[in-house]
């Protein structure tokens, strides 16, 4: 779902899940050829973890296993929600991701992000982050994305002359 908001120039994306009214947010915000991405995690279309990571008995993460699959799966709901706006993932210029376990995210996130944006060097500036806690306790990352359209007038195909 995609709305837009005349008065200020905005465009919003939502992928439709129960934080976005439950938190008061929108998945992403377009305003000229700038996209701004809010935190993404691994979750279904339904809102629910995907790969949620087990916790110890004081609510924390035991294993940090889980940490390539919540990878990969956070950046195909970046690409989903993208995609509302006719951008994928080569538009991104910026991603910061918000670990618990800086070492576990570095040792996967090299593989993780070049299957996600299909090229051995992802050409966006990336930060890596570790961070002591996200939204959900079984969650291990989050990932912000900042994003480029072209220009009107680099869209429209050159005719011959």
């Amino acid at each position: 779902m995609t709305n837009t908001t005349a008065a200020n120039g905005r465009e919003a994306a939502y992928h439709g899940v129960p934080a976005e009214d439950d938190y008061g947010y929108a998945q992403a915000i377009k305003i000229g050829n700038m996209v701004y991405v809010s935190g993404q995690f691994s979750h279904d279309d339904k809102g629910a973890m995907i790969a949620p990571a087990a916790l110890d008995g004081t609510g924390k993460p035991a294993d940090f296993s889980m940490m390539a699959e919540q990878m990969l799966v956070t950046y195909a709901n970046a690409a989903t929600i993208l995609a509302k706006f006719g951008a994928t993932l080569d538009h991104v210029v910026e991603e910061t991701l918000y670990v618990l376990d800086v070492d576990e995210a570095f040792a996967v996130a090299g593989k993780v992000r070049k299957q996600a944006y299909a090229k051995a060097r992802p050409q966006c500036a990336s930060n890596l982050i570790g961070v002591s806690r996200l939204a959900f306790p079984e969650q291990l990352i989050e990932i912000v994305f900042k994003a480029v359209l072209a220009d009107e007038h680099e869209r429209q195909p050159v005719e011959p002359a």
